[in-house]
């Protein structure tokens, strides 16, 4: 299978959760994910917010989520694709000599959290609100620790990811969700309870 061909197939699975969850008004669709207690930050998000407070300050205005239209639909397809095809992946090891450092990309190259971060300042700066863009912590299909960027939109919450190349309803990602960041204040994280009984880990294979 063709790179083209697997992000079109992730592309029209993910308009077809889309569209069903959306003819469904039952709320228990799990189609926003459910957080709970608060969770310690990630300690990368700790010291980016440390060399970047102003961007860990909440803004004062009512946390929201964006109604999915087809252009915003559209909008978080160019951004997820463009932003990943502008980033060389290379490890916080390699470009910093830790193992764990956030911040924007550095000469075009980052990890999963530099996409992330990348993602939402582009995405802001169109107009998105910042309460509905949440830094997200998962475990990857390798369970090892993955950043993705949450979208909160009224159709549900979406995920724009450097390791998929596709934007998906949160509860397809062959992923399982941990803590993201809070949507009142954007260096507090809370935890994730992910209830999904099954999701679509192999729709890429």
């Amino acid at each position: 299978m063709t790179m083209n061909t697997k992000i079109l197939k992730y592309t029209l699975v993910a308009l077809a959760l889309l569209a069903t969850s959306t003819a469904q008004a039952d709320p228990g669709t799990g189609r926003f994910m459910e957080t709970g207690a608060a969770a310690k930050a990630p300690i990368g998000h700790i010291g980016f917010c440390q060399e970047n407070p102003v961007e860990c300050q909440p803004d004062g205005k009512d946390a929201v989520v964006v109604k999915l239209d087809r252009a915003r639909w559209n909008e978080l397809l160019a951004v997820n694709a463009e932003v990943n095809a502008r980033i060389r992946p290379v490890t916080d090891l390699e470009l910093f000599g830790v193992e764990e450092y956030w911040t924007y990309p550095v000469d075009g190259a980052g990890d999963c959290e530099e996409y992330v971060l990348e993602k939402k300042r582009v995405l802001v700066s169109r107009g998105w609100p910042a309460s509905a863009l949440l830094i997200t912590v998962v475990k990857d299909t390798n369970n090892a620790g993955h950043a993705v960027l949450t979208v909160r939109t009224d159709q549900g919450d979406i995920i724009l990811d450097n390791q998929i190349e596709a934007v998906l309803p949160w509860y397809s990602a062959p992923y399982r969700f941990v803590k993201r960041q809070s949507v009142s204040h954007p260096a507090q994280w809370a935890a994730i309870s992910d209830r999904r009984t099954s999701t679509l880990a192999s729709i890429g294979n």
